[in-house]
């Protein structure tokens, strides 16, 4: 059941995750064994690239007879794509308002929540700019990069800001999380405002200052197997393993919080 993603870029982003036998024998085995075999399209959040990709290997040992392909990007560009027709088999959201989408499209239905993430400021190692609060980003000559407002993470911004009364005037708008940690990373900006798993990705590349509990905001991360996969066996175990204790430790290991 191989298919080809719907543009370009997003076959640019997709990860496969397969096996490697040394035999169609091997491959049919584990096909029998599991009773799923074909490939799996998932279209997931860019914050999800380091879980889901541990996932997919986990999921894949466990049902050698499937391959994982993922695309990872911003929810709302994801979620569009499979309303207008994209092949796919499920879809990971970075908010339930975004995963409504789809699901009022037809094109998914009852979503589960697996997962939990916070904001967290980040800037380069050095910090040149000295930020230690949210407070700072609102400093004039600080540069900083958020989320597009139309991406689950700056919407998330967007209420952070309003929340504690600050008025930034970010120097960039970033298509997701990750555009918005490369900048950080490069020294494009002196801080960002990214997921607290974002930060615990990129290690020493960048210094995180976490944000007070009471001062912060949350999103949830809702999952569905989609109406329109050709094999919603394998999109449902898929899910499923999310869904289980192996999923909830791959999530925490990345700093996810289990919902």
């Amino acid at each position: 059941m191989h298919r080809l993603l719907l543009t370009s870029a997003m076959a640019a982003g997709a990860v496969l995750l397969a096996g490697c036998g040394t035999g169609s024998t091997t491959t049919v085995a584990a096909s029998a064994s599991t009773g799923l075999s074909g490939t799996l399209e998932v279209f997931a959040a860019a914050s999800l690239k380091e879980s889901f990709t541990r996932l997919g290997n986990e999921f894949h040992a466990a049902h050698p007879g499937v391959s994982v392909v993922f695309s990872f990007g911003p929810s709302n560009g994801l979620a569009l794509q499979i309303t207008q027709g994209a092949p796919a088999d499920v879809f990971a959201a970075a908010s339930p308002d975004t995963m409504q989408t789809v699901v009022q499209a037809g094109d998914a239905s009852a979503p589960r929540t697996f997962a939990t993430n916070v904001l967290e400021v980040a800037t380069p190692p050095d910090d040149p700019a000295g930020v230690t609060s949210t407070t700072d980003l609102a400093k004039p000559g600080v540069k900083v990069a958020v989320c597009q407002a139309r991406v689950p993470c700056g919407a998330a911004t967007a209420q952070l800001f309003a929340k504690n009364g600050l008025t930034v005037h970010p120097v960039t708008y970033e298509v997701d999380v990750k555009a918005v940690l490369t900048k950080i990373q490069l020294g494009e900006v002196d801080a960002g405002l990214v997921y607290q798993t974002d930060v615990h990705a990129a290690g020493s590349k960048v210094h995180g200052i976490p944000i007070p509990a009471g001062d912060n905001v949350s999103t949830t991360y809702p999952i569905a197997a989609l109406t329109t996969s050709p094999d919603k066996a394998a999109a449902e175990a898929f899910v499923a393993y999310v869904l289980s204790p192996a999923g909830t430790a791959a999530l925490t290991d990345s700093g996810f919080t289990a919902p």
